[in-house]
């Protein structure tokens, strides 16, 4: 069934993890779709966590898209991962879809993860209702939680309902907006009458979320404190406007487990997030590079933006596409501005967790997957091939956490390279490299609980065993004096030998480079770039520990030859051997790899993080304001101080900092430093 974008909400759910986002998720199934078999976590029976990888966990890793039909709308529910080191999950999704329920564990409170979270939502202006689960736990306060709740995401965090229940045991609660109860009988929630002794306090949080209602316009605001009594109409209006706007944040309570305030849930998704089609037009660029807008109506050019990309073993490569304008169905040609290819839908079918249910033409604001469309990967565009447009790719966070990988069986190694780019297809977090220096296959992520992923999905999936190593740092050699040297490459055996003479000057330049100063034809210009060569061939490896050379300027002052027995052989030799007669005269020193690493950190943690850069030898050390409670710290660091750091981050700031790096320069061993290096890297000497 096609449904308007009016009917449509595309919903993403997020929380710390463990707050119980795919219980939930299941729940909300369950209850739309009646479905007597509900799914369990612990069994590895959901619907959304369908990867061997999240069923051995118990944890969502992937963004898993659950559409569900109910009261005659289709709610897209995208269930995404709590670990941070899969958060490019959510920066995919979040980027098209524009509204979402925050979960948040009764028992663990505001933890770091829900305020990070939280605040992505409020900068992307994404309507957020708060889903306070797992409230048929012991020991809850409920009034204290609400409190910290405020505390930490805001004033505007409106409590929609105040939970019930005998004897301290939670059963239900009361919506303070409609002053009804839902109360849990052992099966199901039922419509009751608020206890006696919970109406003040119900009545309490009632007016707090008509005041909250009262500031969404003039009008209600002078009739609220002038003591008129707001219409139902005025207060659902005033809702609604209220949480599009980002004015106010409906805070719900249950337990998803028992399916407590899922009806609830459900209804407030249709009522209170918008559809499709209350969104602002999504802005992209034309093919000359012009600011075009595309609204989300079926009326407009079809475009649409992949934010997650599956290979699959059986069905190939498979793009989930949100569907931004227009409509697209089977036989319609695409275009990807990314790739320049045009490709006709040959496959169309949503996606139920892993479940493919076919379908002829989806319409703008739905959710639909694609296979088999050429070269387009996540954060790509696909559009009308007449109406060409590409919106914005997001910025994925780069790779921090790198670890070499050797194969259990060498077999694999014909195939360990395209398995490889298919998760980098999947995941564009994921960097693959490999190093032609220390011969290693890198692999990098986000952190260790990636990199563990990427393992097991090799082992599960490709049947590919591997373990990591810990990456070699890529050092290099220089020089920081001057020296002239002589090289000689004479050998004669009778016939035709070898002669070749030069005299060079080796000294330190920004970069390798060659020149000759010969005068008087001692050495003739023909073996000129022999000699070039031979210089060249010797930077390949310096002296101390093997490295590559660089920052040396090698001159071809003087020379001898022999009319018979010179040649390009024995003046390439003779270079060679006149740089390794004048490297350790020379003052030769080790280089070491710097990087730039760009910090993202709450303010209450800047001494801490500080304190630990002045162990790993940073500095160049910069701060700049990133919101009001956050800072980025900019930072030059040597790459042999940071292989660890994504974990001693998460440390120190519970989960909450985060870090993005890139190679800036090389620099100079300290010399306390210097010996281990040249020690540990001695082997290098022997490649």
């Amino acid at each position: 069934m096609s449904f308007t974008p009016d009917k449509i909400r595309d919903i993403v759910v997020l929380g710390h993890q463990s707050s119980g986002k795919t219980t939930l998720v299941e729940s909300l199934f369950q209850v739309a779709t009646n479905n007597p078999a509900k799914g369990s976590v612990e069994k590895g029976t959901t619907v959304s966590d369908y990867l061997k990888e999240e069923q051995d966990r118990l944890s969502s890793i992937s963004a898993s898209v659950v559409p569900i039909e109910y009261e005659g709308y289709r709610i897209n529910l995208i269930d995404l991962p709590g670990n941070d080191d899969f958060v490019g999950e959510i920066i995919g999704v979040t980027s098209c879809v524009k509204g979402a329920i925050l979960v948040i564990d009764a028992t663990s409170g505001v933890q770091q993860g829900t305020i990070k979270h939280f605040r992505m939502l409020k900068r992307k202006n994404i309507p957020t209702l708060i889903f306070v689960n797992k409230m048929d736990k012991e020991n809850i306060d409920f009034d204290s939680l609400l409190a910290d709740i405020r505390a930490k995401l805001g004033k505007k965090v409106a409590p929609f309902c105040y939970p019930l229940g005998h004897a301290d045991q939670f059963d239900g609660f009361a919506n303070c907006v409609d002053l009804k109860a839902r109360i849990y009988n052992g099966k199901e929630c039922v419509d009751a009458e608020i206890y006696e002794d919970k109406k003040p306090t119900v009545l309490e949080y009632n007016n707090m979320v008509l005041e909250a209602v009262a500031t969404t316009s003039e009008e209600l605001l002078n009739k609220f404190f002038s003591g008129e009594t707001l219409t139902r109409e005025e207060i659902h209006k005033g809702l609604r406007k209220g949480v599009l706007d980002g004015e106010i944040d409906p805070l719900l309570v249950g337990s998803a487990t028992k399916n407590i305030g899922c009806h609830t849930l459900l209804n407030m998704c249709i009522d209170y997030l918008p559809s499709p089609s209350d969104l602002e037009p999504f802005e992209a660029y034309d093919k000359d590079g012009n600011l075009v807008e595309r609204k989300t109506t079926s009326e407009e050019p079809f475009s649409g933006y992949c934010f997650k990309t599956i290979s699959d073993l059986y069905s190939g490569v498979i793009n989930i596409i949100k569907v931004n304008s227009g409509s697209i169905g089977l036989g319609d040609e695409v275009y990807c501005p990314s790739s320049g290819k045009t490709t006709k839908v040959s496959s169309l079918f949503y996606l139920e967790g892993k479940k493919q249910i076919p379908v002829e033409r989806v319409e703008a604001g739905d959710v639909v997957a694609i296979a088999k469309l050429e070269d387009v990967r996540t954060g790509d565009t696909i559009c009308d091939p007449k109406n060409i447009i590409k919106y914005v790719t997001p910025k994925y966070p780069t790779a921090v956490y790198f670890r070499g990988i050797e194969l259990a069986n060498k077999k694999d190694e014909d195939k360990i390279s395209t398995v490889l780019q298919k998760l980098c297809l999947e995941d564009p977090t994921i960097e693959v490299k490999r190093n032609q220096e220390t011969k290693q296959l890198l692999v990098g992520g986000l952190g260790n609980h990636h990199l563990s992923y990427i393992l097991d999905k090799l082992k599960n999936t490709y049947k590919i065993e591997c373990k990591t190593v810990a990456p070699k740092i890529v050092y290099r050699e220089s020089i920081k004096g001057k020296a002239e040297a002589t090289g000689k490459y004479i050998k004669q055996s009778g016939g035709s030998g070898f002669y070749g003479v030069v005299v060079m000057d080796f000294e330190p330049a920004e970069e390798n480079c060659f020149e000759e100063t010969v005068f008087g034809g001692t050495v003739p210009k023909q073996y000129f770039p022999a000699v070039e060569k031979g210089f060249y061939e010797a930077l390949q490896s310096g002296l101390l520990a093997g490295f590559p050379v660089i920052g040396v300027k090698g001159t071809l002052k003087d020379g001898k030859y022999h009319p018979v027995d010179s040649n390009e052989m024995a003046f390439k030799m003779a270079a060679i051997l006149a740089f390794k007669e004048a490297y350790m005269h020379c003052k030769p020193i080790i280089l070491e790899p710097i990087m730039r690493v760009t910090i993202y950190i709450e303010n209450k943690y800047i001494g801490d993080v500080i304190s630990d850069l002045n162990t790993r030898r940073a500095k160049n050390l910069m701060m700049e304001e990133d919101g009001a409670e956050n800072q980025k710290i900019i930072v030059s660091i040597p790459e042999a101080e940071i292989n660890d750091y994504s974990a001693k981050l998460k440390s120190i700031t519970q989960g909450g900092g985060y870090f993005n790096r890139q190679f800036e320069c090389y620099e100079e061993v300290p010399a306390n430093l210097k010996d281990r290096v040249i020690q540990e890297n001695s082997l290098n000497k022997d490649r």
